[in-house]
């Protein structure tokens, strides 16, 4: 009987979520399949800079020789900071034969992890965090104030090239909520950032994204001018004294 009524409670409470408007939650990836398109097909070359070739080297020295497979999540991302952000099926196919996998594997990495973008982002690529901490503090205003500011929806680019905006889950800055992250794709793998961005509002995330847009490298960090890093906000209120060391023992009397 019990059991009955749980299913039948569970099955309403189903169905209630269903009428509800349902916000986007794709990811960063966009796209969990792949559709050859003139800019992104096996067909196109693709290698690694010569100044990369040294990096790939360094990377794979990392590991055993029988293991090189064990790269892939870091040539990928290599890849992805030379390819302007994100990754073609042909940066991914190379990663394959470097590492002496099917493409499959390297697929498989790619298609996991929301960090490795599949599709084009701007060159300054803005990340909302959309779990539960920053979405009680506002993430959703956070994501439609760039959006509206930009005229772009979730996962497009704005004409100029400059701009996307995704989401990301938990990026462990959750005492500092809300929160976005840049990934600095101007300068190429070269001059490659991925800065935080804290305690934002939709007021200031529109000021960073003009400072940007001027060349400007805003304060990265909690935005709270009355916070420092992740303390509390107009300072400690309590461990105000040097900390007492703890007393020593006597170890040859043990």
């Amino acid at each position: 009987m019990l059991g009955r009524l749980a299913s039948q409670r569970l099955l309403e409470i189903r169905q209630a979520f269903r009428r509800l408007p349902q916000a986007s939650r794709s990811l960063s990836t966009a796209l969990n399949y792949h559709i050859d398109s003139p800019d992104n097909n096996p067909d196109l070359p693709w290698e690694f800079s010569h100044a990369n070739k040294e990096k790939v080297k360094e990377i794979l020295s990392h590991y055993p020789s029988n293991y090189k497979q064990s790269a892939v999540i870091p040539l990928l991302d290599l890849a992805q900071q030379q390819h302007g952000g994100w990754l073609p099926v042909s940066a991914m196919n190379h990663v394959a034969k470097i590492i002496e996998v099917a493409p499959i594997r390297v697929y498989e990495v790619a298609t996991f992890y929301s960090m490795f973008n599949r599709t084009k982002v701007g060159k300054y690529h803005l990340l909302v965090c959309g779990t539960t901490p920053c979405m009680i503090r506002g993430s959703r205003e956070i994501e439609e104030a760039l959006l509206q500011h930009l005229g772009v929806k979730r996962n497009e680019v704005t004409k100029d090239g400059l701009f996307s905006v995704g989401e990301m889950e938990c990026m462990g800055c959750c005492v500092n909520a809300p929160m976005i992250t840049v990934a600095d794709y101007s300068n190429g793998s070269e001059g490659y950032t991925y800065n935080y961005y804290e305690d934002v509002t939709p007021k200031r995330v529109v000021e960073i994204v003009e400072a940007l847009r001027r060349g400007e490298k805003p304060l990265r960090g909690t935005q709270n001018p009355k916070r420092i890093n992740s303390g509390p906000e107009g300072g400690n209120t309590t461990l105000l004294s040097e900390p007492k060391a703890p007393p020593c023992r006597d170890l040859d009397s043990c």
